[in-house]
């Protein structure tokens, strides 16, 4: 399995560094995400705990994706507009990328071998999947879409992940 903190990411703004340098050695909570979704509003959420969380070695990483109905079709800028005016996102956004299927991102790769609660891993279901990344790089947990970023299992998710760190 690839070291998840080695892996390339490009950033919204076309900046070419890796995993491991935005996560910073912070426990980091990853989800694929779309600016025309149902589920858009977790945006509020998501920033809400980059907030709350942001001194204690926390951080979000949002990849916005377009492989779900169309509903990331933004370009970069319209991306990081529609984010900085409707929800004050402060977290890192990478590039657009593909979460599923042939062009999946190498990050992606190795975050969809992590089952949810229910014990499934593989594709990503939809938008605003989540997972928590430990400090050095594991994933510790999965959670499905609906899944909202405030919820208690993904909050206590998060907690462990910093008091181990």
């Amino acid at each position: 399995m690839a070291d998840l903190l080695d892996l390339p990411v490009t950033t919204l703004d076309g900046t070419t560094t890796t995993f491991g340098s935005l996560a910073d050695g912070r426990v980091t909570l990853v989800v694929n995400v779309a600016s025309k979704c149902g589920l858009t509003p977790q945006y509020g959420k998501l920033e809400a705990l980059q907030m709350e969380l942001r001194d204690v070695d926390f951080t979000v990483l949002g990849f916005p994706c377009n492989q779900f109905g169309g509903q990331e079709p933004g370009t970069a800028e319209e991306i990081s507009t529609f984010c900085s005016a409707t929800y004050g996102v402060t977290f890192p956004l990478s590039g657009k990328i593909e979460v599923n299927g042939p062009g999946r991102d190498a990050v992606y790769g190795v975050l969809t071998e992590t089952p949810d609660p229910a014990g499934d891993a593989g594709d990503i279901q939809w938008n605003f999947e989540k997972f928590v990344v430990s400090a050095d790089g594991r994933v510790l947990g999965r959670f499905r879409p609906r899944t909202e970023p405030d919820a208690s299992e993904v909050r206590d998710c998060i907690q462990r992940a910093l008091d181990a760190s």
